[in-house]
Order: C-alpha cells, then sequence, then structure tokens
C-alpha cells in the first residue's frame, strides 16, 4: 500500500485512472480493504461513500449529468466491472486488478470480526434483507448486524430510514435499491446518516440470502459474470447493451477516454 497516506480523507493520494472523467482507483482488493479500514477506524468518522463502478453505471454517467456528479462526488470508485478493468488496460494505465463489490462486502466484513464493526443493511424485500442478515450474522459473529430494513421506502419515509440507521449507529452501511437508485440516494443523503462507510451492493443480498446464485467460478475466471446474468436473467439484456456500447466508445475515443470531461 502505498506508505504516503496520512490521512484517509485526502481522496487525491488514491492512484487513480481518469476513465471519462471518473477516477477509479488503481489499488487491488488488499490495498482497497487497508484503506477502508483506516477511513472505518479514523476518529474524524467522516461520511464516506465507495461506489462498484462498472461500464453500465459510467455509460449512464455520460448520459445523466446529475448521475456524473453523484460518482465524481463519491470519495472512493472501485473498478467492479471487468469493461472498467479492461478500459483502463487499453488506454495504458492498468488498475491492479477487478474489485468487485459482493467480494469487498466480504472481505469488508471479514476485517470487520477484528474490529467488532456494527453493520447496518438496506434493501431487497422483507423476506430478502432478514435471511441476508442471518446468513450474514452466523458467517461472521464478530460483526455486530445492529439493524436492517427492506428497501421498499419512498421519498417521504427517507427521514424515518435515515433516522433509524442513525440510532443503530454503524460503522458500515451497505444498501442494495439498484444501481439507478442506491448511488444517488447514498449520495443525497450521507450527511444526514454520518455512516464512516456506506456502499451499494445492488443483487449481493439475494445471493447471500440464498434467493439467488452468483455466477460459477468458471464465469469469475473468465471475466464472464455479466454473461451468466444475461443467460439466467434474459429481462436483463437491455440493461446489458450498455456493455458493447462502452466497449465500441473506448475502442472509438482512444487516447480521449482519459481526458476530464
Amino acid at each position: 500500500m502505498d506508505k504516503g497516506i496520512d490521512t484517509v480523507n485526502q481522496f487525491e493520494q488514491v492512484p487513480t485512472v481518469s476513465i471519462y472523467g471518473l477516477q477509479v482507483c488503481k489499488w487491488g482488493m488488499e490495498d482497497t480493504v487497508k484503506y477502508l479500514t483506516q477511513v472505518i477506524e479514523s476518529e474524524e468518522r467522516r461520511p464516506f461513500q465507495v461506489i462498484t463502478a462498472n461500464p453500465i453505471m459510467v455509460m449512464k454517467a455520460l448520459e445523466e449529468p446529475d448521475y456524473m456528479q453523484v460518482m465524481k462526488n463519491a470519495e472512493l470508485l472501485v473498478p467492479d466491472g471487468t469493461g472498467v478493468v479492461w478500459a483502463a488496460s487499453k488506454v495504458g494505465t492498468p488498475v491492479q486488478e477487478r474489485v468487485a463489490g459482493f467480494d469487498l462486502l466480504h472481505e469488508l466484513m471479514r476485517v470487520g470480526e477484528n474490529y467488532h464493526w456494527k453493520v447496518f443493511l438496506l434493501g431487497s424485500t422483507p423476506e430478502v434483507i432478514q435471511a441476508a442478515a442471518e446468513r450474514l450474522h452466523l458467517q461472521y459473529p464478530g460483526v455486530e448486524i445492529t439493524g436492517y430494513r427492506d428497501g421498499y421506502f419512498k421519498s417521504d419515509q427517507d427521514a424515518e430510514v435515515i433516522a433509524q440507521i442513525r440510532e443503530a449507529a454503524p460503522d458500515m452501511l451497505f444498501v442494495a435499491r439498484g444501481a439507478d437508485t442506491q448511488e444517488p440516494w447514498i449520495a443525497q443523503h450521507k450527511k444526514e446518516i454520518g455512516v464512516p462507510l456506506m456502499m451499494g451492493v445492488g443483487g449481493s443480498f439475494d445471493v447471500i440470502s440464498g434467493k439467488t446464485k452468483r455466477a460459477p467460478k468458471l464465469f469469475q475466471k473468465l471475466r464472464a459474470e455479466w454473461l451468466y446474468r444475461l443467460l439466467t436473467q434474459p429481462t436483463r439484456a437491455a440493461r446489458m447493451l450498455a456493455l458493447p456500447k462502452f466497449a465500441l466508445k473506448v475502442l472509438r475515443d482512444k487516447e480521449n477516454v482519459t481526458k476530464p470531461r
């Protein structure tokens, strides 16, 4: 890990590659987790948002200025999508490895056992979130699940949800409400929530609860989890069109990929 990091709040000290103006961290899983451990353990306990960046999110940011601002304002972007890892390599500034959000969640829970961190889970259905909380408690008994709540609430309930999270006083907040919703929601309310680490985790609770399965190891090894999701969830086809669009755009734009926007 970079020995020059004296304070976790100096985001500019994180080595990054610019992908269409989005500063994506170049670290692998180990250094990312070390850094985020410092974030959580910092006495300042400032709100800190992690976004697990993938090509679909990058394309959305390019099309929607508000979403671009959400991603730019996050304290850390990690290279979740294989396409982002490929793009970084294509422009000559490779990242160390893919840092998948599902794996990052588990690594943070694993490290959290040593520090007895507290966690709040927000999102998915009541049945799924309860099952996910129970399974995470069994898998990581050293981490305290201080609260959980499903993600089916409207904007007029935001204050109630935020109050519930603040009362639980977690060290980490994991939110699963879909990429279109979870990142903007965290960004909008992170100062009020005041949790040291907040991260959108997409469909992770569905997998943790046992409702759905993660892609087999072969698909993971081939960096083709997106293909497995498409094969098992054909309804995602329209959303998945962003992947070839992103690849073609990177190939077409070449050196312009890394220029500020």
